[in-house]
């Protein structure tokens, strides 16, 4: 049986090494550990990876982490909501956010066209910018074709990108697919909505696009989820994973509570009795700030997989 063992500093401590002593601590330190080695079981048994996130993750300062994890080979499909998609779009054109409190004066902010997640603020110009080059990408993506599946849209939008710290751009880069059911749910759709009334014969298929996402995986892949946060994109991917048989490894990251019964607190226990993750599954549900939590099980699981050559840098 593990014991206990108090935490202490030590000087030039590694986050592979602070990860591995926080697994000795208790309650979601020891969680986080096991998430780790869920993850590097994931990447050293060639499981086809899912990596999913809501669109806060990429207002934060995780959007260039997660570019980068795309360039280092760890996802196989991303799955996201349109706000990340949006943002990524905007960084990729130099707009800035910035920080701010989580105890703004939200009236006084929306006087002065600031709109605000959390404590991050972002400027109503910054839409107004992201309008304009949406508007020009879809102009050109409909001189090749008249109907596109949301993947292949997406695709298209990262190669008229030019920054090694978007999502979009690594992952056309790279052939690592995003989907993105939910994509009229923001300012992409009232983008695609006029476009699509000044040009009748202009088509986004959704269900093609679900067909995509079912093919990515098969009954005999082994399947991997790293689900951070929840919505429609976490649901998304573990259903592609049911369709083909279950998930054989996940790793939800949350701060929602399993007993509001929403997709965001569902824990991967609970997955079990869909079948959405197989009976002998190895999964782990880490309860806490994803912004904290994801880069430390990362960094660390990049550290080990770098130490025996996996991952290529």
């Amino acid at each position: 049986m593990q014991n206990v063992k108090d935490f202490k500093w030590r000087k030039n401590i590694s986050v592979n090494d602070l990860v591995n002593d926080l697994g000795n601590v208790g309650f979601q330190s020891i969680e986080l550990k096991k998430a780790v080695d869920t993850v590097i079981r994931m990447k050293k048994n060639g499981a086809k990876i899912f990596l999913t996130f809501t669109s806060n993750m990429v207002t934060s300062g995780l959007r260039g982490f997660f570019a980068q994890l795309i360039k280092l080979g760890i996802p196989d499909i991303i799955v996201t909501t349109v706000g990340g998609l949006e943002e990524d779009i905007m960084k990729a054109s130099g707009e800035k956010f910035s920080i701010g409190d989580f105890s703004s004066d939200d009236i006084e902010l929306h006087e002065k066209g600031i709109n605000r997640i959390g404590n991050l603020h972002i400027r109503n110009e910054s839409y107004m910018k992201f309008e304009d080059t949406v508007g020009s990408m879809l102009k050109e993506i409909y001189k090749k074709e008249k109907r596109w599946a949301v993947s292949d849209m997406l695709r298209e939008f990262g190669l008229m990108l030019d920054d090694e710290d978007s999502i979009l751009f690594q992952a056309a880069k790279n052939n690592v697919p995003i989907f993105c059911p939910s994509i009229t749910d923001g300012s992409m759709g009232f983008q695609l909505y006029m476009f699509q009334d000044n040009n009748k014969d202009f088509i986004v298929d959704v269900v093609k696009d679900f067909s995509n996402i079912l093919f990515s995986v098969s009954q005999d892949d082994k399947k991997g989820l790293i689900s951070l946060g929840g919505s429609i994109s976490k649901h998304h991917a573990i259903l592609a994973g049911l369709l083909n048989g279950g998930m054989d490894y996940a790793v939800y990251m949350t701060t929602a509570s399993h007993t509001s019964g929403s997709m965001s607190g569902a824990t991967t226990k609970e997955a079990k009795s869909w079948g959405k993750v197989k009976d002998d599954s190895d999964v782990v549900t880490v309860i806490g700030d994803v912004t904290i939590n994801f880069p430390l099980m990362m960094c660390s699981v990049l550290e080990q997989l770098s130490n025996e050559g996996i991952i290529k840098e």
